[in-house]
């Protein structure tokens, strides 16, 4: 987020999810795609929250730390408005460029290799990919530790 927010080194943190249920499907979500994106995205939300606090300090105070939580998710809904937090459903990048952006797609265990080269394909000049995910947790049914799109990407980047 510092190289967003403060150094511009990119134009925007875009964070991309796959839509995996764990479990039963809950069907139809209400309203727009923000609205519909919020519970998946909330890991991201989380994280980000934990990166905008200063929790760190080691303040105990309840009213301190509840009034911080509520700037904390002000700060993030500004940054989500303006821009310079984008968060997407990996399900319509296809035939996207993206130049410039500092780019997180978590959950990359329960992609396929194929939709992880789509995903690399789509990154434009400037752009830095990350993944994040662990082998260990996939619940893609037609995936395992070795055939997830993380795994195929570490082992092509080897060497």
């Amino acid at each position: 987020m510092m190289k967003v927010l403060n150094d511009q080194t990119y134009v925007k943190l875009l964070c991309a999810r796959p839509i995996m249920p764990l479990g039963r499907d809950i069907g139809y979500l209400p309203g727009d795609k923000d609205d519909k994106l919020k519970a998946w995205m909330q890991p991201i939300f989380d994280n980000m929250a934990y990166l905008l606090s200063n929790r760190l300090s080691g303040e105990t105070n309840e009213a301190k730390s509840h009034a911080q939580l509520s700037s904390v998710e002000q700060r993030m809904q500004q940054l989500i408005d303006s821009g310079q937090v984008v968060l997407e459903p990996l399900t319509y990048i296809r035939g996207r460029s993206i130049p410039h952006q500092f780019m997180i797609v978590d959950e990359a265990q329960n992609l396929t290799p194929h939709e992880v080269k789509t995903i690399a394909s789509r990154v434009g000049e400037g752009t830095k990919l990350i993944l994040t995910g662990d082998a260990t947790q996939i619940d893609n049914p037609y995936l395992d530790s070795s055939s997830n799109g993380l795994s195929y990407l570490v082992e092509r980047l080897k060497g």
